[in-house]
């Protein structure tokens, strides 16, 4: 019995014609998970409002729908971590920008919003840019294993990188300690730090799950565990440190820079740990830093000049009183003699008369 043997330039069309395959999968996964985080974030911020609105309102989470929208919120989060086992950090990252066009326009359904000019632009320009991102995304074999990723750590790039970001970060969080600098950017560049920390460790730990799934064993290697803990740690203080940044500004001026500077430091940490880029060609480097472009500015439009919606809650501004003007304080001074009556009692009567 004959052994048929497959020639070499065919297994040379395969690898990338695999990978290919791979990155869409990676694609159509990344976007469909951030399709379904912007849907439930519509469903949560739909579902507060109904309450607020109630006589006696319940707390959310006895809502079914409030539930509904967290579970859809858990699966895409679970799918964006799956697709950085199929594509790379350069394409996955970037997709984000799927999230803030479909939010853009599912409010129109859930919370009865209208349809802008600036929406229907920038996710011309997002779109067009996904579209760019993708074609000219680099093909590199994305199964990293727990040798290669102990290998990548040890890289003179990857520790000088880590020793300038870790200079950074120290300088950010001692102007946000020390000198009380809570600027918007100041919040979001140790973000972005740390969200470069997030993804390397993200990649490499969903890397190493589907090898260990396609029956490569990698989660007996220490690395494992050191990448997990990493992940961990630095999202946590991501989270802490975009809390405080969401709790000082509105969402529409935090959305986009974070979205900016989190696929920066992303597409950076890739290209650094991960070596992508290494073998690509001048023009589809290009296109695809023109695409980011492009991503970034649809945002910045969708984003722009946009209202916050707020909850209404019924209460009675004590400043405001029509007709009254109020220029004193409703609370008298403890220490003044005339605690407990109001402070010039007499030329209060004869401004009345």
């Amino acid at each position: 019995m004959e052994r048929k043997t497959i020639p070499p330039f065919r297994l040379a069309e395969e690898a990338p014609q695999n990978q290919n395959q791979l990155n869409l999968l990676g694609v159509l996964l990344a976007a469909a998970s951030n399709f379904l985080i912007s849907v439930s974030l519509n469903i949560q911020k739909c579902t507060h409002l109904r309450l607020a609105c109630q006589a006696e309102p319940k707390p959310y989470y006895m809502s079914k729908q409030w539930w509904c929208a967290t579970t859809l919120l858990a699966l895409g989060e679970v799918g964006n971590f799956t697709a950085y086992g199929f594509a790379p950090i350069a394409l996955v990252t970037p997709l984000g920008c799927v999230s803030v066009i479909g939010s853009a326009f599912i409010s129109v359904l859930f919370l009865k919003k209208m349809m802008r000019t600036a929406d229907i632009l920038g996710g011309t320009l997002s779109v067009t840019g996904t579209f760019l991102l993708v074609t000219f995304a680099p093909s590199v074999p994305q199964e990293i294993t727990a040798r290669q990723v102990q290998n990548y750590l040890v890289s003179w790039p990857f520790l000088v990188y880590s020793i300038l970001e870790i200079i950074i970060f120290c300088i950010l969080l001692y102007f946000y300690k020390r000198k009380a600098m809570k600027h918007i950017v100041v919040l979001l560049m140790m973000v972005a730090l740390l969200a470069s920390l997030t993804v390397i460790a993200v990649k490499a730990v969903a890397s190493m799950i589907t090898l260990s799934v396609k029956g490569k064993m990698q989660l007996t290697y220490p690395v494992f565990y050191i990448m997990i803990v990493l992940m961990a740690t630095s999202c946590a203080f991501q989270v802490k440190f975009l809390n405080q940044a969401m709790h000082l500004y509105e969402a529409t001026e935090v959305m986009p820079i974070n979205f900016v500077f989190f696929t920066t430091s992303a597409i950076i940490s890739g290209v650094i740990f991960y070596r992508e880029f290494q073998s690509a060609a001048f023009l589809s480097l290009f296109m695809f830093l023109f695409g980011c472009l492009l991503s970034f500015l649809g945002v910045f439009v969708i984003a722009r000049n946009k209202k916050e919606e707020h909850l209404q809650v019924p209460f009675i501004d004590c400043g405001h009183i029509p007709g009254q003007n109020l220029t004193g304080k409703i609370q008298p001074d403890s220490h003044s003699s005339y605690y407990g009556t109001l402070n010039n009692e007499d030329d209060l009567v004869k401004s009345q008369d």
